[in-house]
């Protein structure tokens, strides 16, 4: 399994509203329920209509276009990093899964992993 480091800040924000968004950024991640409205961006990104916001986020995604029959693999990357100790936020799009770490956590996250016999690149 291949990992691949994301180069940017993020912010975890609760939104009012997806009027500010910026939809045409690299990295925009949206999910509405009827409780509220959270989105994922670049920390440089963030809109002015936040409610809440927590920065200080790093990210890498599981490279490659994952089958929907792949069971497991969110939970094995899980299961590693909450055995060391790192705490995740996980978003994941039609095609993979992305995985938020505190930035304090990142590089050890990916020590995690490599050590685990994924490809970190």
């Amino acid at each position: 399994m291949e990992i691949k480091r994301i180069a940017y800040d993020f912010s975890v924000c609760k939104i009012k509203d997806i009027a500010s968004v910026d939809f045409s950024d690299e990295f925009c991640f949206v999910g509405k329920t009827d409780e509220e409205i959270s989105l994922v961006c670049q920390t440089l990104k963030v809109p002015d209509n936040i409610i809440e916001r927590e920065d200080g986020w790093k990210a890498f995604r599981v490279q490659g276009v994952l089958d929907f029959s792949l069971i497991g693999i969110l939970s094995k990357i899980s299961t590693l990093l909450a055995e060391n100790e790192i705490g995740i936020f996980a978003v994941s799009t039609y095609n993979t899964d992305y995985i938020l770490t505190k930035a304090e956590k990142y590089e050890k996250a990916l020590k995690v992993l490599a050590k685990a016999g994924m490809q970190v690149c």
